[in-house]
């Protein structure tokens, strides 16, 4: 993973693409942040699960600026996030479209044998391990809340 944003720094630098080039720094800053924290907390490097929460924690946090952007009319700002959201969202895997997201909520609450709303964080859990950047966990978490009443 980290040779991938390597090599579209690289080709984005030759291109001279500056949004581009400016967004994979900001993914190489983050990534290296977190490879010093775990560095001073005894861990090993970031792995390539942990940058896929680190890519989605960042799409969301351009979400939320661009949507707060629109709001105050800011309008070429919020381009300009929404741009970025794009070029991260290049490294992460395809999101499932919302029926396969229902259809992966039930297949887990029928796997973990949920009953009741008690069950709700061993079936997240679930699909947090077998679904790692590839869903919205917000929007998944409201599904099997409504499917375990």
């Amino acid at each position: 993973m980290r040779e991938q944003i390597a090599q579209a720094l690289k080709s984005s630098l030759k291109a001279q693409d500056k949004r581009s080039t400016s967004t994979l720094r900001l993914i190489n800053a983050a990534i290296q942040d977190r490879d010093i924290a775990n560095r001073g907390a005894g861990k090993d490097p970031v792995s390539d699960e942990e940058i896929m929460q680190i890519l989605a924690k960042m799409v969301k946090q351009r979400e939320e600026s661009a949507k707060a952007f629109e709001e105050g009319n800011r309008l070429e700002l919020a381009a300009q996030e929404r741009d970025e959201i794009a070029i991260i969202r290049g490294f992460m895997p395809k999101q499932l479209g919302e029926d396969a997201v229902k259809q992966a909520c039930q297949q887990v609450i029928h796997e973990v044998g949920a009953d009741g709303l008690r069950d709700m964080g061993r079936c997240m859990n679930a699909l947090k391990e077998k679904f790692p950047g590839k869903m919205d966990f917000g929007k998944a978490s409201g599904i099997v809340k409504t499917m375990l009443q």
